[in-house]
């Protein structure tokens, strides 16, 4: 069974870093697409940032480009989310995404594999 489990989310002041992990169990991470995804309260998810685990490519929505890295450490079989220079607009409920075989352009409705989600609070 495939399961996602996301952590290392809180509560920063405004500029500051966070590094949320997402922890994969039930499936090697050797050829899978994994996603971050966010939901703000009030406003669909959205796609930030996905990486392919076979050849590290990776994709990043403008609103984060520049501040967010995604990077994948197979051998541990998790996939980390380096945020910075947060803004009160990234407070969001964040989750990973995992399908195999999949692409670093995949959307969020390709993704057949959700972690529950880890709550991200950037204060101003």
């Amino acid at each position: 069974e495939v399961q996602l489990v996301e952590s290392g989310g809180g509560l920063v002041q405004t500029g500051g870093s966070l590094r949320l992990s997402c922890a994969a169990s039930g499936f090697t991470f050797d050829d899978y697409a994994i996603g971050w995804f966010r939901q703000a309260p009030g406003k669909e998810r959205e796609r930030i940032a996905c990486i392919a685990t076979s050849d590290s490519s990776t994709y990043y929505a403008d609103s984060v480009k520049g501040r967010f890295t995604i990077f994948s450490d197979n051998a541990k079989n998790t996939v980390h989310l380096q945020m910075n220079n947060l803004k009160p607009e990234d407070t969001a409920v964040y989750y990973c995404a995992a399908e195999k075989y999949g692409f670093s352009w995949y959307t969020q409705e390709l993704f057949g594999s959700w972690g529950q989600g880890t709550q991200v609070t950037v204060s101003s």
